[in-house]
This record gives C-alpha cells, sequence and structure tokens, in this order.
C-alpha cells in the first residue's frame, strides 16, 4: 500500500510539473529562441536542441556507426540510417528496427554531441519517452569527451537514464569510475518506478557540481552521488562530457530476459535536450 501511495504522489508531482516544463516550438531553426524556454532560477541556458526543424542538426549531433555491441554484447549495429533517426512532430525519434544489416539482427542509433557540445557541471536535461518491449534498452547518458584519466571506467560515465524492457518503467540513475562500476559490482546508482514512461514524456536530468551529481526525474530528485575527495579513481568528473542518445537491442543487461523480436520496430521519442550553467 504504501508504494502505491508514493506512486501516486510522483504522479501528482509530474502533472504539475509538465506545466512547467512544456516543449517550445520553433518552426524554421532546431534551436528555440532563448526567450522561449522556460527558465529556471540559478541558471543561464547555453546549450540547446528543440527539435523542430526538418533534419537532425549536424552542428549539434554526430552519428557513431558500428556493430560492435556497445561493448555490452548488444544486437543491433548502429547506423546514420534515415529510417533510424529523424525528426518527427518536432520529436528526435531513434528507432530500432529488426532487420539483417552487416551481419546483425537489428538496426537502430547512437547520437552524441563529443566536440559539439561539452560541459563541464551544470544541469542537463533531456525530455523523452521510452519504448516498450523485452530486449529494448534505452539510454541518455555521458561520457569524458577527453578521457583524461585513461578508457572506460577510468574517465567516468553518468548515466542520466537507463530502461531495460523486461523491467517496464523502472527507470534507472548511476555512475560508473575506476572504483565504482558494475563490472566489479561497486557501481552507484537508485532506481524509480514511473508508471506512465513508456507512455508519457517526463523530463530525465542531472544537476552536476564539483562536490556532488542530483539525479532527477521532472522535479522529483532521487539520487546522489557524492564527491568523496579521495581521488579521481572516485570522482574524475571534473572534465568535460559529451551527451549520448542511443536505443540498444539485447545485451548483457537488456537482454538478460531475451529479446521479444514482436517488440520492433520500437522507438524512442525526444522532445528536447537543455543544457544550462549555473549562475
Amino acid at each position: 500500500m504504501k508504494r502505491k501511495i508514493v506512486s501516486m504522489i510522483i504522479l501528482m508531482q509530474f502533472a504539475i510539473i509538465s506545466i512547467s516544463f512544456a516543449s517550445c516550438s520553433n518552426d524554421d531553426s532546431t534551436t528555440a529562441p532563448k526567450d522561449s524556454i522556460p527558465e529556471i532560477p540559478g541558471y543561464t541556458l547555453v546549450w540547446n536542441d528543440e527539435f523542430d526543424g526538418q533534419y537532425i542538426n549536424p552542428d549539434k549531433w554526430s552519428w557513431e556507426i558500428n556493430g560492435d555491441g556497445g561493448g555490452n554484447n548488444e544486437l543491433q549495429y548502429y547506423t546514420a540510417q534515415p529510417t533510424n533517426s529523424f525528426i518527427e512532430n518536432g520529436k528526435l525519434v531513434i528507432k530500432a528496427i529488426k532487420e539483417n544489416y552487416n551481419g546483425k539482427e537489428y538496426t537502430s542509433a547512437r547520437l552524441r554531441t563529443l566536440n559539439k557540445g561539452d560541459w563541464l557541471y551544470g544541469r542537463i536535461e533531456v525530455s523523452a519517452k521510452i519504448p516498450t518491449g523485452r530486449g529494448t534498452w534505452p539510454a541518455i547518458w555521458m561520457l569524458s569527451s577527453d578521457w583524461s584519466y585513461g578508457g572506460w571506467p577510468e574517465s567516468g560515465e553518468i548515466d542520466i537514464m537507463e530502461h531495460v524492457g523486461y523491467d517496464p518503467n523502472v527507470i534507472h540513475g548511476s555512475i560508473h569510475t575506476k572504483a565504482y562500476n558494475h563490472t566489479i559490482g561497486t557501481q552507484k546508482s537508485a532506481s524509480l518506478n514511473i508508471p506512465n514512461a513508456t507512455s508519457t514524456y517526463h523530463t530525465y536530468a542531472i544537476e552536476w557540481f564539483a562536490d556532488h551529481i542530483d539525479f532527477y526525474i521532472d522535479q522529483y530528485k532521487y539520487f546522489t552521488f557524492n564527491n568523496e575527495n579521495s581521488g579521481w579513481e572516485e570522482w574524475p568528473f571534473d572534465k568535460r562530457f559529451h551527451l549520448i542518445l542511443n536505443l540498444a537491442v539485447g545485451g548483457n543487461w537488456g537482454g538478460v530476459q531475451g529479446v521479444d523480436v514482436n517488440a520492433f520496430p520500437a522507438q524512442m521519442e525526444v522532445d528536447y535536450v537543455r543544457v544550462y550553467k549555473k549562475d
């Protein structure tokens, strides 16, 4: 009963929050005028994409093209094909399709802002609706832009939102470092059940400071990772990072309970991406 009451409270909060975080439109550009985007007290907007143009803006995004499985034995081949990532009705759509392509049985897309949007500290928020279906694994996350401390996980990873289709509507936020990562069972993370995450847009965000990172769904803070001031092995988050949006298929986590082929095509829809710096 307690969990049902908490879920009802969170849904009521989301209904209120959605008013202040409504999406903006602009017919001529993928970047809406800054004065048309709701202000956040104490922050200044420094980068955004509202996806209101006809095509994905190459000045803001690049495509990763490979069949490496994301390092997690995923089943998709990431492409730049317009069938896997495109703008539709003012939304960025990342679509996973069951089709044979370069030795893989699925195609999808993985977009990133590397060297086009790189930030150290601030608020990074993404309004998105995530897909349903066993085997889907959408993610909104960040990696080091310069790998100053070495390869993964030494230079860190910030997972703003992850969702695995076999556990619907459970949203995960986590960090990975040399000291704290899933390969050694020490990752720092938290989860929150959002009953309508696969049917409604929600804002997934972090507020990143020199001494901690807060994780939010809409305006509900559900996880904080603190800087222990014990070295880069625990806190590599003093360097610039870039944003990644992708939809994986299967893999070490997403495919734990197999893949439902009838769930495809499946898609993640992104209403906007906004990055703010603390005043």
